[in-house]
């Protein structure tokens, strides 16, 4: 057992490795994505840019909570990742996917956040609070916002257009 673990119940350490684990399989998924419209037969680099992003950051969030479990004591137990259902998707439904999954980690994130208060731990939930809750909102709303515009501009041109001028701004 660690010296420095105090006041970090097992409970919260299972928590953050299943967060963990979460965040890997968002990164996973996202790589699918960034990979499949890079395609020769897709060619919509702004998307791949754009969810190649995602998945960068979907590892640095893995690897924050990694070293925040060790900075408490605890142990980082990694677990398989499962592969993506399906990463062949037409761009409104890849951010659709993307949206979805953006709002299973903030329920994982907000469950989270919710043990941390029953075990009356005030540093994860600061750490939670100061560190991922308010860029997942603001992920979840912009995803929603493109999934409305992709729907607006229709299929063809319109993804093309989108692709060009709504995440080519993202550069």
């Amino acid at each position: 057992m660690s010296r420095i673990r105090q006041n970090f119940h097992e409970d919260v350490e299972a928590a953050i490795n299943d967060q963990i684990n979460l965040e890997l399989t968002a990164m996973y998924v996202y790589h699918g994505l960034a990979i499949h419209f890079d395609r020769d037969d897709v060619a919509l680099d702004n998307f791949s840019k754009f969810f190649k992003k995602c998945s960068d950051e979907e590892r640095d969030h893995a690897d924050k909570f990694m070293r925040y479990q060790n900075k408490r004591g605890g142990k980082v137990v990694l677990k398989a990742i499962v592969a993506p259902q399906n990463s062949d998707l037409k761009p409104i439904d890849s951010m659709k996917a993307a949206l979805d999954l953006e709002k299973k980690v903030n329920e994982s994130l907000l469950k989270l956040h919710e043990l941390a208060t029953k075990r009356e731990d005030p540093h994860l939930t600061d750490y939670l609070e100061s560190e991922f809750l308010d860029e997942q909102v603001t992920a979840i709303k912009e995803l929603s916002e493109y999934i409305t515009n992709l729907d607006r501009n229709g299929t063809g041109l319109g993804e093309y257009l989108f692709d060009k001028l709504t995440l080519g701004e993202k550069d």
